[in-house]
């Protein structure tokens, strides 16, 4: 995918195939926690839902396209809003993030 960090957006592939992905790599993340003995209902809920891991995956690829470079809180927003319009089944899920991350700025 590559996102213009200071622009548009491309879409890299479709919302059904950014969703397959992140659900392969989730139930890789929950086997390789049960192969290790942990209890799955002690770390079920730290594990991100599928579209939260799609929205972060998406996200960081956006910050690799721009060198790497933490984003500033208003970046970061404009970043997450790009997302968001880029692939609108998105926008509820980029919506909690944004209030999950400027809860945790204002902590």
């Amino acid at each position: 995918m590559s996102f213009d960090p200071d622009g548009g957006h491309a879409r890299r592939a479709s919302l059904e195939v950014l969703r397959a992905e992140a659900n392969d790599e989730l139930g890789t993340v929950v086997l390789e926690r049960l192969h290790a003995g942990e209890d799955p209902w002690a770390f079920m809920e730290e594990i991100p839902s599928v579209d939260e891991l799609v929205v972060w995956t998406l996200r960081a690829e956006m910050i690799r396209a721009d060198g790497g470079r933490a984003p500033t809180a208003e970046r970061d927003y404009r970043m997450l809003r790009q997302i968001a319009l880029a692939y609108p089944g998105l926008t509820t899920t980029v919506w909690s993030l944004i209030g999950r991350l400027e809860a945790r700025r204002s902590a």
